[in-house]
């Protein structure tokens, strides 16, 4: 299937649901413009997501292995919150009986999941729908990829709970949790611990959240270039190779 990748405005959408087919994903780290010229400016790449979307997790791992492909890339990465559940119980929920709820019962997640492991083993994603069986609140997680960022750990952050939440099937709501991914990331987890027994940021990271909203995002993952153009949803590794295409000949044809 051929993929054709165009850049719209921001308010415009582009919706592409198939995804490559027989695709790995390689657990390295996205390199920032590694072979890049100097002179060319580095271009914001704003991801707005949440850790419980499997689709966000997809479009990561699609990212991923675009920016791998294509070294020249000019992509500065900066994670952003959008809560799926902002009014989830603190303590989280049954993942299970609230899929049911939601979706008409358990055939339909079970259907919704089967679809999930089809569309994460073409994208070469380790991930089992039925692995978590908590739906947590996801303050905290966004509280900690802000704490991450802050030293130059974000990105990496956002791959941590990706896997403690969807390939461990661990309760990242739970701050204990919280801190030992942490640790595991580099980061002080004493430290990481008692800011999360506080309200350190909580209201930014909702405020920010509130202010995506406000701006057009309703749904994660949302990818914003250059504070312009909108990519919406788990786009294939194609789609994103065009997308660096165009961006780097654009860059050269201005000579920047």
């Amino acid at each position: 299937m051929r993929y054709t990748a165009r850049l719209l405005p921001i308010g415009m959408f582009i919706c592409l649901d198939a995804l490559p087919r027989n695709a790995k994903n390689k657990p390295q780290q996205p390199r920032l413009c590694a072979a890049l010229p100097k002179a060319y400016a580095m271009i914001r790449l704003d991801i707005f997501s949440d850790p419980v979307c499997p689709w966000c997790l997809i479009g990561k791992a699609n990212l991923d292995r675009a920016l791998e492909a294509h070294p020249e890339h000019p992509f500065a990465i900066q994670w952003h919150p959008f809560q799926l559940n902002p009014d989830m119980p603190a303590e989280g929920v049954d993942k299970r009986s609230y899929l049911a709820g939601r979706f008409g019962g358990e055939d339909k997640v079970d259907a919704i999941h089967d679809r999930l492991r089809q569309m994460a083993k073409q994208a070469g994603v380790d991930m089992d729908p039925d692995k978590p069986q908590r739906l947590p609140n996801t303050l905290n997680a966004h509280r900690l990829i802000h704490w991450a960022g802050l030293e130059g750990r974000q990105t990496a952050m956002v791959s941590a709970l990706f896997k403690a939440y969807w390939r461990d099937g661990r309760d990242i709501g739970d701050a204990q949790v919280l801190a030992e991914i942490a640790a595991a990331a580099g980061l002080d987890g004493a430290a990481i611990a008692r800011l999360l027994a506080s309200d350190a940021d909580a209201d930014d990271i909702a405020a920010r959240d509130a202010d995506a909203r406000k701006k057009g995002v309703t749904a994660v993952p949302t990818f914003l270039i250059a504070q312009q153009y909108v990519v919406s949803g788990a786009q294939p590794p194609e789609v994103w190779g065009q997308v660096i295409e165009e961006l780097v000949a654009k860059a050269k044809a201005e000579g920047h």
